[in-house]
């Protein structure tokens, strides 16, 4: 996939058209008339998504499993229990059943899940898609008051929770099934009890009328930049963005991979990937209930595993582990959720050169889809890049002042089209209007640009980035250049408010534990690598980062803390 490839583009975010005249475009799938740049990634006649208006996320899902019942589909990695595909296909099914027989789910219904990741999670998924009901997941660290709200905001008619979770729930009123059998013997019902009393049951699923345009899950943003909002999205996002997983999987893995997945199922990134997708090419999954880092070398060791969809702070911990363990099974990583770094990716690749680093970029808003590379060259040769367009994705560069679209090497806020964009934000038309245009063009917030070759790199998210003196600073930027440090396990900058700068870039550091490192050697490290205007202007030594489960940095929760300790200071 090398920006020399080309083929006939789409008009800015439609399907391909047959015998259309392609546009004038750069190599890099530029097109200067109308400021688009189109996917260069052929996309192969037989892999386009079905036309069905009637297709179902679970119905696809379903018949792209493997003939053989016996592979394996899922392994726990700490009880090494096995589902089978024909296991998998059976519980589905009976679950379902139960759903719609004995709980009365029906098309349209929403069913709330809170767990951490089990083997049951895609089971409930697309059981749940199976009947035309809507899934909404919650991560179960959540507060019991932000669970009240995701419940009420979403309209929620059920909920299934992991037993250690249900006391969140129980003051919703929902009604709540557990997803395994309680050990204190409380007569709940359970997603279990329910696959096994329907396992033999004669009872046919209903014939329901369920269309691609139809809700098919509703996924709540992170909040890291703003108040959470569910995210509505259709069955045909979730089957669009599958067949372009599918894509790219087959054109990197082979049937016999095995792949490790601690990345959290109730974010987008697992759900496509863990909870959907993989099942498609009858790939065998590993799986974590909840990230730790020995834990993740353990399971590679043991099982050993070839492919990690992963997050920065997990590559960075790898940058940063120490020797002993035998990793020689891993032949690729993933990186998505948030920008990598050139020089992170640099210091992977000498520490682990067999293995090939393939990072990504996507949005709940976009299905989690939208560029990726997919060959080593292209990693090698465009470092620090997300990748290209993935196929039937167009994207804008918008000038954040003007509204004009830019040229390649010119920064800006990237917009996107294509068939995995959300529906809209659930119950708020203004949040909606304000994300997309009435072309449909998703404003993704993020400041980036695309070089010659069609390659997309971020920035930093536009409203993180620091405002000094007139000039503006990207946190990521500096963020890459500070963990760089051999002493420095982790770092985030923050802006503080400043009467004469405006705002001035502060560093918040995780230092080795031997480490006597001082405020103004980090300020001097990252001050002899960057233009003036970017230094940091103070550390603050922390004990950790605080990050979602996705490894997005908890900016805000950084800034509120160091406010109130201002504040304190001052009392």
């Amino acid at each position: 996939m090398s920006g020399e490839e080309s083929y006939t583009a789409p008009a800015a975010g439609e399907y391909p058209r047959q015998n259309a005249p392609p546009p004038p475009l750069s190599k890099g799938g530029y097109d200067v008339n109308i400021a688009v740049y189109h996917s260069l990634v052929k996309f192969d006649e037989a892999r386009k998504i079905s036309s069905r208006p009637d297709l179902d996320t679970a119905t696809f899902v379903l018949s792209q499993f493997p003939k053989a019942e016996s592979r394996v589909a899922l392994i726990d990695s700490v009880t090494s229990s096995r589902v089978t595909y024909g296991q998998l296909s059976a519980s589905i099914r009976s679950l379902a059943c139960g759903l719609h027989h004995a709980l009365g789910v029906r098309k349209g219904d929403v069913v709330f899940v809170l767990s951490a990741n089990s083997i049951l999670y895609p089971v409930i998924c697309l059981a749940v898609l199976s009947v035309g009901a809507v899934i909404t997941t919650a991560n179960p660290v959540n507060t019991a008051s932000e669970i009240a709200k995701q419940v009420r905001d979403s309209g929620a008619k059920l909920a299934v929770s992991a037993p250690e979770e249900i006391h969140k729930l129980n003051p919703t009123g929902i009604p709540t099934i557990l997803t395994t059998r309680p050990s204190s013997g409380d007569d709940v019902l359970s997603v279990e009890e329910l696959i096994e009393s329907c396992a033999d049951s004669s009872e046919s699923l209903p014939n329901t009328e369920v269309t691609q345009s139809d809700t098919a899950a509703i996924l709540y943003s992170s909040g890291t930049t703003g108040t959470s909002k569910g995210v509505v999205l259709t069955h045909s996002n979730l089957i669009s963005v599958i067949e372009l997983l599918t894509l790219y999987v087959d054109a990197s893995s082979s049937e016999n991979d095995v792949f490790l997945c601690f990345i959290p199922m109730f974010h987008i990134y697992g759900l496509v990937f863990f909870g959907l997708g993989l099942f498609c090419r009858g790939i065998t999954i590993i799986l974590m209930q909840r990230f730790n880092f020995q834990a993740m070398i353990d399971a590679i060791e043991k099982y050993k595993v070839n492919n990690i969809p992963a997050v920065p702070p997990v590559i960075l911990g790898l940058v940063k582990s120490g020797g002993g363990s035998d990793l020689s099974s891993l032949r690729r990583i993933g990186s998505g959720a948030a920008p990598l770094g050139k020089d992170i990716e640099d210091a992977f690749r000498e520490k682990f050169p067999w293995v090939e680093l393939r990072p990504g970029y996507g949005l709940t808003e976009s299905t989690g889809a939208a560029t990726c590379i997919i060959t080593d060259t292209d990693a090698k040769t465009h470092p620090g890049s997300c990748g290209m367009l993935m196929p039937r994705f167009s994207a804008k560069i918008v000038d954040i002042e003007t509204g004009e679209g830019l040229p390649p090497m010119k920064e800006g806020e990237l917009w996107l089209k294509s068939p995995t964009i959300m529906k809209g934000y659930l119950g708020n038309q203004e949040a909606t209007e304000a994300t997309m245009d009435e072309e449909g063009w998703l404003k993704t917030g993020d400041l980036g640009y695309i070089d010659e070759d069609g390659f997309l790199y971020i920035v930093d998210r536009i409203k993180e980035l620091i405002k000094h003196n007139g000039y503006q600073v990207a946190p990521a930027e500096l963020e890459t250049i500070l963990v760089c440090h051999t002493e420095i396990l982790d770092a985030a900058v923050i802006p503080m408010e400043d009467e004469a700068a405006g705002q001035i870039p502060v560093a918040c550091v995780v230092k080795a534990s031997t480490s006597q490192l001082t405020e103004d050697q980090v300020i001097q490290f990252v001050a002899s690598q960057v233009a003036p205007y970017k230094k940091v202007r103070g550390v603050k030594f922390i004990n950790a980062i605080p990050r979602s489960l996705a490894g997005k940095i908890l900016r805000k929760d950084l800034v509120s803390q160091f406010k109130q300790q201002q504040l304190f200071s001052k009392l």
